[in-house]
């Protein structure tokens, strides 16, 4: 079950974290795996996985990679970066950045990739959001705006392309152990990582943060022919965060 044999996968952001769990669990499972991403991961990867070093926000780039790979299966838009504050604490410029990584990047790649997979008729487009798209948490207005965006972007794309053979669905984690959370808690809590790691995994009800792994066995399986049926939603990863926070 779950074979993604003969299909060419790109994840962006595939270089660390959730996006290198994606990465290596699709290679396990028969995918050619591109990844993409703004430098090599510092951990060294299979040799099997092609690395394409691109900045998403680009066009140019990302349709320069399209036309290089002339064909792909399967997207997983993964790449994103955090922002902290509430809309007065979120300058124009932290908007700006943030949209344009989160939203356009996101955008680029499917504009740029979505022409193939309607030529054959088939495609699997998976989408990263967060729980941030659905409840409101403190001090994440700029995030939780793009995760919102990424959110609806996914439905619009599983309506417009159904009739095409191409299904979209989008994940959304709470929070997960990854380098990245690491270097946020030491960025912006330096005397205090310790004690607002523990306070981050206190907010799933299950009591820990998840593992990247885990997230990448959910989106093993949205990509799979086992998931054929599913298109245009929302799979909350978040320990019991949205629903049983109350």
């Amino acid at each position: 079950m779950f074979k993604l044999t003969n299909k060419k996968v790109l994840i962006t952001g595939g270089c660390s974290g959730i996006g290198q769990s994606i990465a290596l669990t699709f290679l396990a499972q028969g995918a050619e795996v591109h990844v993409l991403d703004l430098k090599p991961s510092v951990e060294p990867m299979p040799a099997e996985i092609t690395f394409h070093q691109a900045d998403i926000t680009s066009m140019e780039a990302i349709e320069a990679i399209a036309a290089k790979l002339k064909s792909l299966d399967i997207l997983v838009n993964n790449a994103g970066i955090p922002q902290i504050g509430n809309l007065e604490k979120t300058s124009p410029a932290d908007f700006q950045r943030i949209f344009d990584v989160n939203v356009k990047g996101a955008y680029h790649c499917m504009y740029a990739f979505i022409p193939s997979m309607i030529k054959q008729k088939s495609g699997v487009i998976l989408n990263m959001a967060s729980v941030a798209a659905s409840v409101g948490i403190p001090d994440r207005f700029g995030y939780s705006m793009t995760k919102g965006a990424i959110k609806s972007m996914t439905q619009s794309v599983a309506k417009d392309y159904v009739k095409q053979g191409i299904r979209c669905n989008c994940i959304s984690p709470g929070r997960v152990h990854t380098p990245f959370v690491d270097g946020f808690i030491a960025k912006n809590y330096p005397d205090q990582q310790k004690e607002m790691f523990e306070k981050l995994s206190a907010t799933q009800p299950i009591g820990r943060m998840a593992k990247p792994q885990e997230i990448a066995h959910l989106a093993l399986y949205l990509c799979s022919d086992e998931a054929a049926f599913i298109t245009g939603c929302d799979y909350p990863i978040d320990g019991g965060f949205i629903y049983l926070n109350n």
